[in-house]
């Protein structure tokens, strides 16, 4: 491989990572400013979402278009105190079309008032600056400790 196709080759991966990372922002914007509008256009028609099921919390469930991708912050809202929510990024890693962000998150339940905070890792795909896929990785045991009476 001849120096110049090596050099195109990283601009192009730069540009790339580059682009994965602007959506990454504007998802993480929309997400805090509640715009669902904007987030079901950052998601694509089809999504690989992926939460572990817990039935003790009404807001976490399969998805798999870009409208039940964007819903999940109204319905996590619905049953959360809103006040308390609290979600910090403090790694964020881009790798061409893929990203991952790591954090802590926390809450409490409306109808428990009970609260709940863990870590959590994040891995997006964004292809044709769309989301295709969303897994979540979260503290699910101390969330269904807090969704249950």
């Amino acid at each position: 491989m001849s120096a110049k196709s090596t050099a195109s080759s990283v601009t192009i991966a730069s540009s790339v990572a580059e682009a994965t990372r602007a959506v990454v922002q504007e998802f993480l914007a929309a997400r805090a400013a509640g715009d669902t509008r904007r987030l079901v256009a950052l998601f694509a028609d089809e999504v690989d979402w992926l939460l572990a099921e817990n039935p003790a919390a009404p807001w976490i469930r399969p998805r798999s278009t870009a409208a039940e991708c964007a819903a999940q912050f109204a319905e996590l809202m619905e049953h959360t105190v809103p006040e308390d929510a609290r979600a910090s990024v403090d790694t964020l890693l881009v790798d061409g079309t893929d990203a991952v962000l790591m954090g802590r998150l926390a809450g409490t339940v409306r109808v428990t008032a009970k609260s709940f905070e863990g870590p959590f890792a994040l891995r997006l795909t964004v292809e044709d600056g769309r989301i295709t896929r969303h897994h979540l990785y979260e503290n699910s045991a101390s969330i269904a400790e807090a969704c249950t009476p």
